[in-house]
């Protein structure tokens, strides 16, 4: 399974940018989306940005990855 996961852009070096998600800063390939803006929600998978997308998707993604990672806590038994 491949899971992108939204990420905070909060620099941005050229066709770098450092990006951020609950504490959490990795540094990124801009590359595939040289329009994104420091600010904006970024999808990251494998150390790529792969597309820009608004506020409400970023946290409605987000709310169910934890979702799915609290359901896997409680059936781990």
């Amino acid at each position: 399974m491949c899971l992108a996961v939204p990420m905070k852009l909060k620099k941005k070096t050229g066709e770098l940018g450092l990006v951020e998600v609950s504490g959490i800063e990795r540094e990124v390939s801009l590359t595939l989306v040289p329009e994104a803006k420091v600010g904006e929600h970024l999808l990251i998978h494998a150390g790529f940005a792969i597309a820009v997308i608004d506020d409400e998707e970023a946290e409605e993604t987000l709310k169910t990855i934890r979702e799915y990672l609290a359901f896997g806590d409680r059936n781990e038994t």
